[in-house]
């Protein structure tokens, strides 16, 4: 299937939108699942989104940036992912595959971003010294353009312009390429969960761990609605058991307080 002009155009507007986001850090809706649902939206396609989506999100769970290092994009996985998947048919697993090009293209345009910036650092700490809040402001809202606007005018020449250089190269490869994406796509979510796993996990959280992994392949569902829930039901314990452990705490402290403040002990 192709995409419009007009596609092309709502596609580039909402990279805009998540790529300052992405930028600022501030609702975080540039994440893969959300970019890769609002892509199947915009295609008319919400399922395919939502599956595409789901699949990078957990490929990209453990990806955080730390100080100036950048992973590969988010932002771009899952929008490049949904695309794929729908204007050249290929499987889910294999479109992860695909879009981790068009990822590290993104992590390389604003790792460019990111080090030319630096020529605005002499500006900005003369407008600090002299308290110019203007001055400052302006910086920020060039570069937050800037990097914004980057990725309207990518995502619209990857999306729209190149889809027929995309759907000749995936439909040319060899079966055994393809195959071979599947089967790293498949693999990938796994590897980013256990990336999660590394740095999350600890002794105190096994017993969720092991709850979730009974739910979800030794108990017969039709969704994942019931590991939700009963992840819900685990947050909810966590967090009244720490409210309830936390105001016994306080009683106790005060009241060790009013016993120590009514006694005069001396030597």
């Amino acid at each position: 299937m192709e995409i419009s002009l007009v596609q092309g155009i709502l596609l580039a507007i909402m990279a805009v939108l998540v790529g300052l986001d992405f930028f600022l850090e501030a609702f975080f809706v540039f994440r893969p699942l959300i970019v890769a649902t609002l892509t199947g939206i915009i295609l008319g396609d919400v399922e395919l989104g939502l599956k595409v989506g789901a699949l990078i999100e957990l490929t990209f769970a453990g990806l955080t940036a730390a100080g100036g290092t950048q992973p590969p994009n988010p932002v771009f996985a899952g929008l490049m992912g949904t695309v794929l998947a729908y204007t050249t048919g290929c499987d889910t697993k294999a479109a992860l595959g695909l879009c981790l090009p068009f990822s590290f293209l993104g992590q390389y345009v604003i790792l460019f971003f990111y080090s030319s910036f630096s020529f605005f650092m002499g500006k900005a700490d003369k407008y600090a010294a002299e308290a110019d809040l203007k001055g400052i402001a302006k910086i920020n809202f060039t570069t937050m353009a800037i990097v914004s606007l980057s990725y309207g005018i990518l995502a619209f020449l990857c999306t729209y312009v190149a889809q027929q250089p995309m759907i000749a190269f995936v439909t040319s490869l060899p079966k055994v390429i393809t195959h071979g994406l599947e089967v790293a796509g498949g693999i990938l979510p796994a590897v980013g969960f256990a990336m999660l796993l590394r740095v999350m996990m600890k002794g105190k959280y096994i017993p969720y761990f092991i709850s979730g992994f009974l739910m979800a392949c030794f108990v017969e569902m039709s969704n994942l609605l019931p590991v939700a829930m009963l992840g819900t039901v685990f947050a909810l314990l966590d967090f009244f058991g720490v409210r309830q452990r936390k105001q016994e705490m306080d009683e106790l402290i005060q009241a060790s307080g009013e016993l120590g403040g009514n006694e005069n002990v001396g030597i």
